[in-house]
């Protein structure tokens, strides 16, 4: 029985590890060839390695345009087209509008939204070409709702919102769809770093476990989401089962948004 993505060609930023790493794996199981990208060489060439033949793997920084650029080159060199792209790296991190750093405040700006903005920009002449494409940019819940003490992130990640909306309709004319997946809390080692720094709502004091014990009661569903529940979504976004979706940021929150 065919993949839910048999014979389509995506990149995965982030694919190093956490929810970028589930989710090759799962585009490859679905049938999918994948290029993984991270700016962890070591992490990334591990995942491709673990894929096999169907993967390949590609060190970028998404904040330098000419490595974006030759992401998506690497990738059309190896494969020959780019159908979807799930714009996943990213980084963490706490504090009020009040207490950010400037530097701090332009690095995630520069990470977390101008590198999904890049790596759009330089994958949609092949889909505009092709006529056809999926874009999934990683957002948060935090770009939605208000989430205390990540002023940066939350900026950035509502930033991602805000241009997959624009994107869609500059580009659904063309076949290309372009949507946003939406996350709560994931016990990914990007949380971790945050949470065992002091940063975000689960207090300063306590061990990982204690404090993902803690952060479940906040949702309705009374647990922690999973990359594996990331991955799932990003499939059904990447497939053609979601033809007639665009435009959209998608809560994956455990009903965090609705309580």
């Amino acid at each position: 029985m065919a993949g839910r993505l048999e014979g389509k060609v995506a990149i995965i930023t982030g694919a190093g590890s956490g929810v970028g790493r589930t989710t090759a794996q799962r585009f490859a199981a679905e049938g999918a060839r994948v290029a993984c990208a991270d700016i962890n060489r070591d992490a990334v060439n591990a995942v491709a390695t673990e894929i096999g033949n169907s993967a390949i793997a590609i060190a970028v920084d998404v904040t330098k345009p000419v490595e974006v650029q030759a992401m998506v080159g690497t990738t059309v060199n190896a494969f020959g087209t780019v159908d979807a792209l799930y714009a996943n790296a990213g980084i963490g991190g706490s504090g009020s509008a009040m207490d950010i750093e400037f530097e701090e405040w332009n690095r995630m700006i520069a990470i977390n939204l101008t590198g999904v903005w890049l790596c759009n920009k330089f994958v949609l002449p092949v889909m505009v070409k092709a006529g056809r494409g999926s874009i999934i940019n990683q957002s948060s819940i935090g770009g939605l709702i208000g989430v205390p003490n990540v002023a940066h992130y939350a900026a950035a990640k509502g930033g991602v919102v805000a241009l997959t909306r624009q994107m869609a309709v500059d580009f659904g004319p063309g076949g290309i769809r372009v949507n946003a997946v939406c996350p709560a809390t994931m016990p990914t080692p990007l949380v971790k770093e945050v949470w065992m720094s002091g940063g975000s709502y689960v207090g300063t004091t306590g061990t990982w476990e204690e404090k993902q014990v803690v952060a479940a009661q906040k949702y309705p569903l009374r647990r922690l989401g999973s990359t594996e529940d990331c991955a799932s979504l990003v499939v059904f976004l990447a497939s053609d089962e979601s033809s007639w979706m665009t435009g959209l940021a998608v809560p994956l929150d455990g009903g965090m948004a609705a309580a």
